[in-house]
């Protein structure tokens, strides 16, 4: 998945985990759901897991790239 943000014209290649993860947010799964899925279907651990997602969400986050509801 590549994202482009098109303020600058930057892409964002993701790997398959923040393709992933980035799927499931535009399906309206939360951060949990996702983490949760990610760690029953990947050798991770869920404390690994949640680690990632919120990594993910908080990188695409400051880059403008996801807005996060209030």
């Amino acid at each position: 998945m590549v994202l482009l943000d098109e303020r600058d014209g930057r892409y964002w290649q993701l790997n398959a985990t923040g393709a992933t993860i980035v799927q499931a947010l535009l399906e309206g799964a939360t951060p949990r759901q996702i983490a949760d899925g990610l760690a029953a279907a990947r050798p991770v651990t869920p404390e690994q897991a949640h680690a990632d997602v919120a990594a993910l969400i908080d990188h695409l986050t400051r880059t403008g790239l996801v807005v996060t509801a209030s």
